[in-house]
């Protein structure tokens, strides 16, 4: 009897990496391989990477090492962003034995089929350009959220960003297709679906088949609202030039779609934003804002934004500052800018010393506690929908309000993967105690 091979993920990144390794884990799982717990050891260790996050590297070494003290003889194989960017690098790694790139991370399962440890890592990564297809994904049994990816690659030519490079061109799912995914979901009992992509405001473009497909997101989210028995779904991060009013004003009265957007910033200086390359100015973004939350006072927004950018200065810096302090926004995402390779940014003058950086990040997450506790404050005393995970942490449980609240109460497992009405009291720091449930 041919005794099963046991696989581990390790998954660094954004939603739509993750979405991507629980598709990839179910295709090992049909293939007869059993997933394993990270730190239960395995046969196998697959590491997808990411190349947004700063000393991918490094921490691509130390996962590395981790699997190879649970399991010393372990095959180790490396996909992802990073592993697109930098395949050779990741070659080098002492453990490493295969490297995929964009593309070639979907076919695994062939090249498991005669793995063996090496001495030299295999690497199989394409030219960029060939990665121009659409693979769809989603996560599933992971968490009580599933991440359904609608979009892939990215067009814009920001100056600071490695992921046309890593991912390609923008290309998209069908309509049929999502819908057809979103509705397996459902059926799997998934409560709610995250959207995610590199730039889903952008779905429409590309091509399956060979054919131009005439859709686009408003298209996209129309037809998502039909899907029966999901209960939720939530846009992921969406650009501001391309989250339009009639977004907005579908979003507002939808049946599914929850009132939470995350629209990346970057700057709140113009001179920055021109020199980053980004579709918009400061004043657009202000727009974006005061639409929703005209359509809805409670809706929660999040902020990307980055510190340090080349030629960004204390009074650059400053402008941003008072500019996000005085929108009515939720919480910010706060990114210390770091030299990519092959980017133009890293080219640029005006470099900004690592300490102060460093100071302005800390001051951005400051302002991001404040304005997370304000929010929350609003809402103390009412009543929301609550979606709890499955998590038993030291007898507590998680979930979040559709309005993105994060909210604890004693584990029920009762509650697990149900939205259930609550009632919002005491604020915490980082989460609402003393939920009261109005229903069980």
């Amino acid at each position: 009897m041919k005794i099963a091979r046991t696989v581990a993920f390790y998954t660094l990144g954004c939603k739509l990496n993750f979405s991507e390794t629980s598709t990839i884990g179910r295709q090992l799982k049909e293939a007869g391989y059993q997933k394993q717990q990270f730190s239960e050891g395995a046969d196998i260790f697959v590491i997808n990477t990411c190349s947004v996050t700063e000393n991918a590297d490094k921490e691509c070494r130390k996962i590395v090492r981790d699997a190879l003290k649970v399991s010393p003889d372990a095959f180790i194989v490396i996909i992802g962003c990073f592993a697109q960017l930098k395949p050779n690098e990741i070659a080098a790694i002492e453990g490493v034995d295969l490297v995929l790139g964009a593309s070639e991370k979907f076919n695994l399962v062939q090249y498991l089929d005669t793995i063996k440890k090496r001495e030299f890592a295999a690497v199989h990564a394409c030219e960029i350009e060939d990665a121009n297809f659409f693979v769809d994904a989603w996560s599933f049994g992971d968490r009580t959220r599933a991440f359904l990816k609608v979009q892939d690659g990215c067009d814009y030519t920001c100056a600071f960003c490695t992921i046309p490079l890593a991912r390609g061109k923008s290309r998209s799912d069908t309509i049929l297709n999502v819908t057809k995914n979103a509705q397996q979901l459902a059926t799997a009992g998934t409560k709610e679906i995250v959207l995610t992509g590199v730039n889903i405001g952008d779905f429409g473009k590309g091509s399956i088949g060979g054919k131009s497909k005439a859709e686009n997101f408003l298209e996209l989210i129309h037809a998502l609202d039909d899907v029966q028995g999901i209960e939720r779904i939530r846009i992921s991060s969406i650009e501001p030039n391309l989250l339009t009013d009639e977004i907005i004003d579908f979003v507002t009265h939808s049946k599914r779609f929850v009132p939470h957007f995350h629209i990346p910033l970057q700057s709140g200086s113009d001179k920055i934003l021109k020199s980053m390359r980004r579709r918009y100015l400061r004043e657009l973004y202000e727009k974006r804002v005061a639409k929703i939350k005209s359509c809805m006072p409670h809706g929660c927004i999040g902020v990307d934004v980055i510190v340090g950018f080349p030629g960004e200065t204390e009074k650059d810096f400053l402008e941003t500052y008072d500019f996000l302090n005085q929108l009515d926004i939720s919480y910010l995402h706060v990114f210390t800018y770091s030299e990519r390779l092959n980017t133009d940014a890293v080219e640029m003058e005006g470099t900004v010393p690592i300490q102060e950086r460093k100071k302005r990040n800390k001051m951005l997450r400051i302002l991001s506690e404040k304005k997370l506790r304000h929010f929350y404050a609003q809402h103390e005393g009412t009543n929301r929908p609550v979606l709890f995970e499955h998590e038993n942490r030291e007898g507590q449980m998680f979930g979040y309000t559709d309005n993105y609240i994060k909210v604890k109460f004693p584990y029920d497992e009762y509650l697990t993967n149900k939205i259930t009405e609550v009632k919002l009291s005491t604020v915490e720091a980082k989460g609402i105690a003393g939920v009261e449930l109005l229903e069980h």
